[in-house]
């Protein structure tokens, strides 16, 4: 049952809909049920072109008076919150951006800063919204690059903004379908509208809550309160597929997930490493493969409110207005993350190594035999890996989990243990299903027990020969890059090494390629423990409002993942370096984000994480210590300004 709070807490609706379809007429009569609305209108009407300035007019004249019509960027208007707000349309904003970049000729992605800004401003709205896009996937390919580029962009923006929506409409013929609705089924083919008649049983989204699925016939799942989970932005299938994948619907129809249990008293050793004490069934050789796929919901953006604080004292401080660079945007970034300004020095930094073993390295892509696995894993443990060392000057701790190495490990790293290796993927799955869920779970589970711990900033490292096949294969796959351009060197594999690689990173594409739109799926079938695991952790981090410095192309991998399993994520993390891996670029501009060093590295173990992480010191240090020209008593330029006559 929903307290009186969940039942009125605001919606999020998305309509859907071609040209001419009505979409934009349907969600007027949305908006309009709960009184005066802003419109946001995205379009630029150009003088010159009379046709689309009659569209306009159109859309004007039908808009009650008392509205109030706000033209120009979405991102700005949701800055200001009011009761209900009206965003029409997102295929003209996104034809506004791509102009705006001239990326008309330009690879996919060229507009995804743009996107994920966006993206976190619909995530942190907590007022009523609704907003109409073009649905264009139900045409023919465009036959030119600049009508495939739009298709393709608009497609995985509405998949995003689908995932933070309660509700989903597609308009057909002026007839709106519901795709996903809020509302309680009270009998076969009758769904109930939650905005006129919450009813018990209903499930609002939000903390800790799930979304309805409705089909478009409105036959929901039997029984009050159950629920079918969707789990991830752009994640489809039929009624069935999902209810398996993403549902954990206790057999009252409570819907509850079993929360992980925290692992407690995770203790730092001399060496930088940690101990974990004892979890039920501990004893057993692998982790609990019985539980479901973790839902993390949507993550909330950093506090912009702080952030403008944080650029308002940036303006005061003694220095010229960006004299500090990046060091100044990093420190209002941490200082949003944290919520206060001026922010904290980081006292609890903390990096997390995930080892495993990937079935790929037997098949020659990897200069280094999967032995070496175990033997870092034991290196870290004493204290004696790059990480350790890099981590003691940057005044953070190390702990390693092994996740699936092929080998048995200290009891302190293998409490999580999922699987021995993971399959080799040109040519099998990396996990079964069970697997790939407890992998999740345990990513999930660490990140906890390190934010329960105090830990106030995360990093993961990767450790596993034949890591870099499959993570160069989820970011190749999810940026639509060619294998040849995603394949680097590795360990410092040789020519016929490199072909190798390539041919298998091709072949595991190929099977990866019908999952795209389902990040569990792809995880389970060319990823690996590890990198599942990698991505239940980054999730979480974000889910638990803590920020995150990233590695290289492995940990970037589980990042693209993390950020579809809790959409908004990457407004949690930075980019530690660039690694030489080519792969790695591609991830970081799919995420919109800029490396802190460009140092050539590409060890993993979070090492490059660990290098950058002096760097937001210093931007902490900056914002926090530094003190203001009043305080200093020095002058600004308007104090030495000449007086106007």
């Amino acid at each position: 049952m929903l307290n009186d709070a969940s039942r009125q807490r605001p919606l999020r609706t998305l309509v859907l809909g071609g040209t001419r379809s009505g979409k934009s007429a349907f969600a007027e009569e949305l908006a309009g049920r709960s009184g005066p609305v802003r419109y946001v209108a995205t379009a630029a009407v150009d003088p010159a072109d009379g046709d689309f300035a009659d569209r306009v007019a159109a859309h004007r004249e039908r808009r009650p008076a008392d509205w109030q019509v706000v033209e120009g960027d979405p991102v700005r208007a949701l800055a200001e919150p009011t009761p209900m707000t009206l965003i029409d349309d997102l295929g003209t904003w996104l034809t506004g951006r791509i102009d705006a970049r001239a990326a008309w000729e330009s690879p996919r992605g060229t507009v995804a800063p743009d996107v994920e800004e966006l993206v976190a401003a619909i995530a942190g709205y907590q007022q009523s919204l609704v907003i109409v896009s073009p649905e264009t996937g139900l045409g023919v390919l465009p036959g030119t690059r600049s009508g495939r580029l739009f298709t393709d962009e608009i497609g995985t923006l509405n998949q995003r903004v689908a995932a933070l929506c309660d509700e989903v409409y597609l308009v057909v013929a002026g007839v709106p379908v519901p795709v996903r609705e809020i509302g309680n089924v009270a009998a076969a083919g009758t769904s109930v509208d939650a905005r006129q008649h919450p009813a018990e049983g209903s499930v609002a989204a939000g903390e800790g809550a799930t979304q309805d699925t409705v089909a478009p016939d409105g036959v929901g799942a039997a029984g009050s309160g159950t629920v079918a989970q969707v789990a991830a932005a752009g994640t489809l299938g039929t009624r069935e597929e999902v209810a398996a994948r993403d549902s954990a619907v206790a057999p009252d129809g409570a819907g509850a997930l079993a929360a992980v249990g925290s692992v407690g008293g995770a203790q730092d050793s001399a060496n930088g490493s940690a101990a974990v004490s004892a979890i039920p069934g501990a004893a057993d050789p692998m982790y609990d493969l019985s539980g479901e796929a973790p839902v993390f919901g949507i993550a909330t953006p950093p506090d912009q409110h702080v952030r403008v604080r944080a650029q308002e004292r940036q303006l005061q401080l003694t220095k010229p207005a960006g004299a500090l660079g990046r060091l100044e945007t990093l420190g209002n970034w941490v200082a949003a993350c944290q919520g206060v300004c001026p922010p904290r020095q980081f006292e609890r930094a903390r990096v997390v190594v995930f080892a495993g073993d990937h079935g790929i390295a037997r098949h020659g892509v990897s200069a280094y035999p999967s032995e070496v696995t175990v033997q870092m894993v034991a290196n870290i443990v004493a204290g004696g890996a790059a990480v350790n060392a890099l981590a003691r000057l940057a005044d953070a701790t190390v702990r390693v989990v092994d996740i699936a190495v092929d080998a048995d490990t200290d009891p302190v790293a293998s409490a999580y243990k999922v699987r021995r290796s993971s399959g080799a993927i040109d040519r099998e799955d990396a996990l079964t299903e069970a697997e790939v869920n407890a992998a999740l779970a345990a990513g999930r589970a660490i990140a906890d027990e390190e934010i329960d711990g105090g830990a106030d900033l995360l990093i993961a490292g990767d450790l596993g020969i034949g890591n870099t096949t499959p993570a160069t294969v989820l970011i190749a796959t999810i940026t639509d890059t060619e294998p040849v351009l995603a394949v680097g060197r590795g360990t410092g594999i040789d020519d016929a090494g490199w072909m190798r690689k390539a041919a298998a990173v091709r072949d595991a594409m190929w099977r990866a390629r019908p999952h795209l739109y389902d990040p569990v799926a792809l995880l389970r079938v060319a990823g690996g423990a590890d990198l599942a695991a990698m991505a239940g952790y980054l999730a979480q981090a974000a889910v638990r409002r803590t920020p995150v410095i990233l590695d290289g192309a492995v940990v970037t991998s589980a990042a693209l993942i993390a950020d579809a399993l809790a959409p908004g994520a990457s407004a949690w993390w930075v980019a530690g370096h660039r690694s030489t891996e080519p792969a790695h670029s591609a991830a970081l501009t799919k995420l919109g984000l800029e490396p802190l060093v460009e140092m050539d590295m590409r060890l993993g173990e979070g090492s490059g994480a660990v290098t950058a992480l002096p760097v937001l010191r210093a931007a902490v240090a900056a914002l926090t210590e530094m003190a203001t020209f009043g305080e200093a008593g020095v002058s600004t330029a308007d104090d030495t300004a000449p007086a106007t006559p």
